[in-house]
């Protein structure tokens, strides 16, 4: 059970100020019937939550499908950079949003945005090696010599990489995964085969791939199905 002015100030943005004026004012009702205390407690479960007679869709938590371009950074705030919140719909603004995960600046592709944090530790621990894709092209011709390097494991300063998959699509493009995110990894793994990657994308986390109809810069929310590629 929680208080009316919580729930209602959780799912559309209103201030604890706000809420308290409309209750006031008799426009909230709990299953046919007129509240106006913001203590009065609800059960999201079972209650039917209205204002102005129009049903309160309640969520606890959302979970959002973006399509990153580039010059955004992976942070909920930034003193210099603007960050990949701002493509993020103003009806979802007022929850506490944060990326589940990271993509560097210049890398674009599938990001997931969601204010659920034992969701995003789930997808990001190391122990659950979600397994995450990305296009790659790189200055270089590609090679069997990477491949194989790669699926042995790449000595790097903190440590040799976890085994990574490389299938080439064509002379400088190629698509890689791993099961790990170390700091700026691809650009070090392709480095180390004196090659400089030119353009990263990811394009699937787990078994959810990035949507063809999602334009780059825009996101939404993902389907129940799309939810559960992620946790599969």
């Amino acid at each position: 059970m929680e208080r009316i002015d919580k729930i209602i100030c959780s799912q559309t943005g209103y201030t604890r100020k706000e809420v308290k004026r409309i209750l006031h004012k008799k426009r909230v009702e709990v299953n046919n019937q007129v509240i106006v205390d913001s203590d009065y407690k609800v059960d999201i479960e079972k209650d039917k939550i209205t204002i102005d007679k129009e049903e309160l869709q309640i969520k606890e938590y959302v979970y959002l499908i973006l399509n990153k371009p580039k010059g955004y950074v992976s942070a909920t705030k930034d003193n210099k950079d603007i960050t990949v919140l701002e493509l993020v719909p103003e009806e979802y603004r007022h929850r506490d949003l944060f990326p589940a995960g990271r993509l560097d600046k210049d890398t674009t592709g599938l990001m997931l945005i969601t204010d659920d944090g034992k969701f995003a530790h789930e997808i990001l621990s190391p122990k659950k090696h979600v397994k995450k894709s990305y296009l790659v092209r790189i200055d270089q011709k590609m090679n069997e010599k990477m491949i194989e390097h790669f699926k042995k494991g790449v000595l790097l300063k903190e440590g040799v990489t976890k085994p990574a998959e490389l299938e080439i699509i064509d002379e400088h493009t190629g698509i890689i995964t791993l099961t790990e995110g170390k700091y700026h990894q691809i650009k070090r793994m392709f480095l180390k085969e004196n090659s400089i990657v030119t353009e990263l994308k990811r394009i699937k986390m787990g078994n959810l791939s990035l949507p063809k109809d999602l334009k780059e810069g825009f996101c939404r929310e993902c389907t129940k199905e799309e939810f559960n590629l992620i946790k599969e």
